[in-house]
């Protein structure tokens, strides 16, 4: 008995140290061994319902000359625009010009999905304390939207003209409102990743259905009516990203892996055309057009840049897709930034990014953002701002004349404002 028990001892001893072992190598292969996906057509992907379309390879071409596989993950900013030391002591300017610059809240409260009004002078944003839709003026002047109360709104998406909003809900629930109107639209409760049409007509979104057999991509009127189907998309609803173009020739994007460090990216037309492609260098895709539609800002991350995000920017139109794809040497994600024109781009720039923090964005949460304003035809970029504070920005919005910039802070989601002028 005695013998037994002392070998049933010594076999659990065993027992518990191979779990140990294989629990570690698993951890290993999860997070440290690269994983190749395996190269698949978009039909194969997609099944045998419809299917993304056909696509050959875009063309390889970088301004700057930089071979994607060369990144060294280092930012690049010129030394004249590299933040000073000692800055902390200064008295912050009034009006940003490349230094310590005031930074003063607007709204005074948590905020919702804050953009420029109609007027391209203002803001207007939803109020998650008194559901109530504001628009406020730069000297902070406040005006109601409507008298209408909306409770517990979990995100907002603005309409190109700023006179409609999809509102989204905790339990699923969606809807379109029209301020100028007064009026409300419900939609489905499987719908999901709104986007509008510039004219702010129709809009985009995924269908999904419990069944990955009745999963699409679709098109509707504001009302709700004329829903069309653009493209089935089955199980690889992770890899579209509805995103009407400005110039109305795309519905959205798709990714494909290549290998670990690449992508295939197919421009989803409304009518099955057969746009060609471009290759990505990384993962973790974020993507906003230019004003034209003609090109697209794309931040992704890789091995090479330390699993930290890059902004690149290429065309996106006709043949030319795929075409001078250019390495902005900017470490943040392409949300933090905006056009202010078809060429010029201001982006929040963490001035300490984590490594990884392309892979878990949630490590840069506390990280300080500087602000640059950069030449999307050039590369060229200009540190404007340094805020006098400690703000993790996200969300810019600057006015028609560039007089003014707004950004909301992670931290309180309050609404802050720089001068630029």
């Amino acid at each position: 008995m005695n013998f037994l028990k002392r070998y049933k001892k010594l076999f659990l001893v065993i027992l518990f140290i191979l779990i140990i072992i294989l629990f570690a190598t698993l951890l290993w292969r999860t997070f440290f061994v690269p994983l190749t996906p395996q190269i698949s057509t978009p039909e194969e992907t997609l099944g045998t319902i419809g299917g993304l379309p056909e696509a050959g390879i875009g063309d390889f071409d970088t301004t700057d000359g930089q071979d994607p596989q060369q990144l060294s993950g280092e930012s690049d900013y010129p030394e004249e625009q590299t933040p000073e030391a000692g800055l902390e002591d200064r008295e912050p300017s009034s009006v940003a010009n490349g230094s310590l610059t005031q930074i003063t809240s607007i709204s005074g409260s948590a905020t919702i999905g804050a953009t420029i009004s109609k007027n391209g002078d203002n803001v207007q944003y939803y109020d998650p304390h008194t559901g109530l839709f504001h628009r406020i003026d730069s000297q902070g002047n406040v005006y109601a939207l409507s008298d209408r109360v909306f409770h517990s709104v979990e995100n907002v998406s603005w309409s190109p003209d700023k006179e409609k909003a999809i509102l989204e809900y905790p339990d699923g629930s969606n809807i379109i409102y029209d301020f100028e109107t007064q009026t409300q639209v419900t939609l489905p409760k499987h719908w999901e990743d709104f986007g509008f049409s510039p004219q702010s007509d129709q809009v985009v979104a995924k269908s999904l259905g419990l069944d990955p057999e009745n999963r699409y991509l679709i098109t509707s009127g504001v009302d709700g009516s004329t829903i069309k189907a653009i493209e089935y998309i089955g199980n690889n609803d992770d890899t579209v990203y509805p995103t009407w173009s400005p110039n109305n020739q795309v519905a959205a994007i798709y990714t494909e892996g290549l290998d670990f460090d690449r992508q295939e990216m197919f421009f989803i037309g409304f009518n099955g055309e057969n746009f060609k492609s471009a290759t990505i260098e990384g993962r973790g895709l974020q993507a906003q057009w230019s004003e034209d539609g003609d090109r697209l800002l794309y931040s992704v991350y890789n091995s090479h840049s330390n699993l930290m995000p890059q902004l690149w920017i290429v065309n996106s139109q006709g043949d030319d897709i795929g075409a001078n794809r250019t390495n902005l040497n900017v470490q943040t994600w392409a949300d933090k930034c905006n056009f202010s024109n078809d060429r010029y781009i201001y982006c929040a720039v963490p001035e300490d990014l984590p490594e990884g923090s392309g892979l878990f964005p949630e490590l840069a949460l506390r990280t300080k953002d500087n602000l640059y304003k950069i030449d999307s035809y050039t590369g060229t970029k200009t540190l404007i701002a340094i805020p006098n504070g400690y703000y993790n920005i996200s969300n810019l919005i600057i006015t028609d004349d560039e007089s003014e910039l707004y950004f909301t802070d992670e931290g309180d989601q309050e609404v802050y404002q720089i001068k630029l002028k």
